[in-house]
C-alpha cells in the first residue's frame, strides 16, 4: 500500500504539504505538480498527520488516516491569548480535595486529551496507570513512607513527613482520591511523560478538577522494590511522573505574585 494518496480532482498543487512535513519526504511531481513520496519516504515517516492536517481542500490521506478520520478545528473554539493566559496563571496546585470521586469516564476522556501533546519524533511513547481506589492510592503513599523509613538516615527531609504520616496527615497523596502515573520505556519517555502531564494538568483544571505533581511517589517507583512490584510496570519501562487528581477542596480566589521571569537575550 502506498504512504498516501492523493485526489488530483482536489489538490490545488500548492506545496503546502510540501513545505510543513517534519521529515521532508513529500515533494512535487514535475510532471502534474501533485504530492507524491521520495524514495525510502515509509522507512522515515513519522506518521505524524501533518500533511492530512494542513490541506486546505482535503486532497491528501495518509494510509494510517483520512481527512474524514480527522476533527475539524474550529477557530471559534480557540481561546483568545488572554483566556489562556488566566488559565496558565491561575492554575494552582491543588493539595485538598473532597471525597468525591471522578467518572472513569472523564479520566479517560482527559487522557485522550493529554495524549495529543508533543512527544518526540511523534514516538507517542507515554502509557497511563490510573490508581483509582482511594484505598490503593493510601496503599501506595504507605509504600513510599516504607521507602523513607528505610532511607531516613541519608534523607533528614523525610523525617517529617514520617512523622506528620504517623499522627494521620497524608503529605504523599494529599488524601486525593486518584492518581495517576506515566510511564514509558526507561531510554525514551522523561520528557514526553512530563509534557503529557502538565497537559493533563491544565485541562484537569479546565474541567472543574484539581491536580498536584506526586513527586515522592515518582520518585519511590522507581528506587523502592515494594512500589515497584505494586505497580507492575510493563518490563523495561520506568515511571516519569506521578499525578494526584480529583475534585478540589476549596477554589482560589486570587492569583499569588511570582517571581519575574529571568531572561537573556543572546
Amino acid at each position: 500500500m502506498s504512504l498516501f494518496t492523493v485526489d488530483d480532482t482536489k489538490c490545488n498543487r500548492d506545496g503546502i504539504c510540501v513545505e510543513i512535513c517534519p521529515a521532508q519526504i513529500i515533494v512535487l511531481d514535475e510532471d502534474h505538480q501533485v504530492p507524491i513520496h521520495s524514495k525510502g519516504a515509509k522507512e522515515i515517516c513519522i506518521n505524524c498527520g501533518h500533511c492530512v492536517s494542513v490541506c486546505p481542500t482535503g486532497a491528501l490521506s495518509l494510509s494510517t488516516m483520512s481527512p474524514e478520520d480527522c476533527q475539524p478545528i474550529q477557530q471559534e473554539l480557540l481561546p483568545r491569548p488572554e483566556r489562556v493566559e488566566h488559565l496558565l496563571r491561575s492554575r494552582r496546585s491543588i493539595r485538598t480535595y473532597t471525597d468525591q470521586m471522578v467518572d472513569r469516564k472523564l479520566l479517560t476522556h482527559l487522557l485522550q486529551i493529554a495524549s495529543y501533546a508533543p512527544t518526540g519524533g511523534n514516538r507517542q511513547p507515554v502509557q497511563w496507570h490510573i490508581i483509582y481506589d482511594p484505598d490503593d492510592v493510601q496503599h501506595l503513599a504507605s509504600l513510599v513512607i516504607d521507602w523513607m523509613r528505610s532511607t531516613m538516615q541519608k534523607r533528614s527531609s523525610s523525617n517529617r513527613l514520617v512523622t506528620d504520616w504517623d499522627s494521620g496527615i497524608d503529605r504523599i497523596c494529599r488524601n486525593a482520591p486518584h492518581v495517576v502515573v506515566a510511564h514509558a520505556p526507561k531510554n525514551r519517555g522523561s520528557a514526553s511523560c512530563n509534557i503529557a502531564l502538565t497537559s493533563l494538568e491544565l485541562i484537569a483544571y479546565a474541567s472543574g478538577l484539581g491536580a498536584c505533581w506526586g513527586g515522592y511517589l515518582n520518585a519511590a517507583a522507581n528506587l523502592w522494590p515494594p512500589m515497584m512490584k505494586a505497580l507492575g510496570l510493563p518490563d523495561g519501562h520506568a515511571c516519569f511522573g506521578a499525578m494526584m487528581i480529583g475534585y478540589p477542596k476549596y477554589r482560589y480566589q486570587r492569583i499569588p505574585l511570582r517571581n519575574p521571569a529571568k531572561i537573556t537575550w543572546l
